[in-house]
């Protein structure tokens, strides 16, 4: 009996749990320190050494430095008897069965391997020995993942965000809160007005969402300089910008945020209830700033939205609308830019308000400004009333669920419980928000009377979406153009006809010139 050859070459394999244990800390090294030196003691050379700085939840072979290293047995598999050297036990493998496996892993490869502090045997007693340790070493891992999880888990219940930050914000150490979630300007602005302006049907579409993101310097970009799709569907779902969030899998439902909402849950829920209702046809890609008023003007003789483009004359190019329906009676007969514009510019500029009128407008709407304020208290004890009533339903739900004999019955009363546990924190905010000293009626409505006062100084801007968004403000349908006769009568949105109807009111309440006052 041939008694086998003793290694002369030693592998050292040392770990870690983490990247940054094996930055900051000396860890890799100390280790590989002590596997040298025992390698030196057995009379081994030591050849190579693979660190891992991953910890793999057990399983050795989502190591990649364990991986290399049974790769580079198999590469010298025949070649030469090595030994692998272990600094300590649990940098083997800290779970039983992947313990047993890579044993089998080394001992199918030829390799025997070696420990500081432990002497591994192949008898029966070393065996149980080695066992054992190694389900201590399990016992110890799940332990640690457990206090772990546990403690994320009442940091998170606290209202703190542990994940990677969303898009417009930052995480920073605040006093008194440790380490959380802050605005990252101007980014959260941008964020902020993004949203908002799909919950009212301003931005209409994700493509105009797109749009109005790329168009910001600040907002970060892919590579290719544009933000993707799928990355605004995810924004516009995100509950964290209400100041809210929800961890399902730690149990953790609708939880009340430390950090600074960018919008109101109410608005969130509107931005669900658009994305859930019907679906708008996504936005022209051929909209811009040459031609602004492409697919909303339309045909007056087929109603279909009027086209542009540009014609190639002898000296330069000439731009034109036109109608491109086939079987129309205009088809193909084209109207100058400068004339089609220029009617609509003469249009807009006749519902700009006088000074007057004008402030009789913000007059009244202060007044009822005023009115609102004054019933606030009387909203408020109906909101009160609602919360309490949810209240009791909550609780009603939470004893039949605890009843329920089915999983599935038990399941539907969680559902309803998730609904009215989210309609209870829309309520709060309600309610938080009346006991607040609001902003003054002036910041509230400043943007939409400047508007109002002059909507052709938002026309007159260079961004498409600002021109696109006065179409939209102005003018409840699309308008029709005729070629002959211009522009037809439309139907203008809700507040130029309430200045309209102010203004009729107003000539109607003026004495003609020379007549006595009429006595009452």
């Amino acid at each position: 009996m041939t008694t086998p050859t003793r290694p002369t070459k030693a592998l050292i394999y040392c770990r870690v749990s983490s990247a940054k244990q094996a930055t900051d800390g000396h860890g890799l090294e100390s280790q590989e320190a002590r596997c040298r030196h025992h390698a030196q003691s057995i009379g081994c050379e030591v050849e190579a050494v693979f660190p891992d700085d991953v910890s793999g939840g057990g399983d050795f072979m989502k190591r990649p430095g364990m991986v290399a290293l049974l790769s580079y047995l198999d590469a010298q598999r025949g070649r030469k008897n090595y030994v692998v050297i272990f600094d300590d036990l649990k940098r083997f493998a800290r779970d039983t069965e992947f313990h047993i496996k890579l044993r089998h892993a080394f001992r199918m490869r030829g390799a025997s391997i070696e420990c500081p502090n432990f002497r591994f045997e192949d008898t029966p007693e070393g065996e149980f020995i080695e066992t054992v340790l190694a389900a201590q070493g399990q016992l110890e891992r799940k332990q640690n993942s457990r206090q772990v999880v546990q403690k994320m888990t009442a940091r998170a219940s606290a209202g703190y965000w542990l994940f990677l930050p969303p898009v417009g914000y930052r995480f920073a150490d605040v006093t008194g809160h440790g380490r959380m979630l802050v605005r990252d300007e101007p980014v959260a602005s941008v964020v902020a007005e993004a949203l908002n302006g799909y919950a009212s049907g301003r931005l209409q579409t994700l493509t105009e969402v797109q749009r109005f993101l790329q168009a910001q310097p600040a907002y970060p970009k892919a590579r290719n300089g544009e933000v993707h799709m799928s990355h605004i569907a995810q924004l516009l779902t995100r509950q964290l910008y209400a100041g809210y969030f929800s961890i399902e899998s730690w149990g953790l439902h609708l939880v009340r945020g430390q950090h600074e909402a960018l919008i109101t849950l109410e608005t969130h829920e509107a931005i669900l209830a658009r994305r859930q209702g019907v679906r708008n046809a996504p936005a022209r890609k051929d909209l811009s700033a040459d031609f602004p008023l492409r697919n909303f003007v339309v045909c007056g003789c087929c109603g279909e939205p009027l086209t542009a483009c540009w014609s190639k004359g002898r000296s330069k190019r000439y731009p034109y609308y036109l109608c491109d329906t086939r079987g129309c009676g205009e088809y193909r007969k084209s109207v100058r830019k400068e004339k089609l514009e220029g009617e609509f510019d003469v249009m807009l500029a006749s519902l700009q308000p006088t000074a007057t009128l004008f402030h009789a407008a913000f007059a009244m709407i202060r007044e009822l400004w005023e009115m609102k304020l004054g019933n606030i208290q009387q909203r408020r004890t109906l909101w009160e009333q609602e919360l309490r009533q949810l209240n009791g339903q909550v609780e009603q739900l939470l004893d039949r669920a605890v009843e329920a004999t089915s999983s599935q019955l038990a399941a539907a009363y969680e559902r309803r419980i998730h609904d009215l546990e989210l309609r209870k924190a829309v309520l709060n905010e309600k309610i938080a928000t009346t006991t607040q000293t609001g902003p003054s009626f002036g910041r509230t409505y400043r943007t939409a009377f400047e508007f109002l006062a002059n909507p052709c100084r938002l026309w007159r801007s260079e961004r498409v979406e600002d021109r696109r968004a006065v179409l939209k403000l102005v003018w409840g349908q699309r308008l029709a153009y005729d070629r002959k006769t211009g522009y037809r009568t439309a139907e203008t949105a809700l507040p130029f006809k309430v200045l309209e109807t102010l203004r009729v009111l107003c000539e109607r309440v003026v004495e003609p010139i020379g007549i006595e006052p009429t006595t009452f």
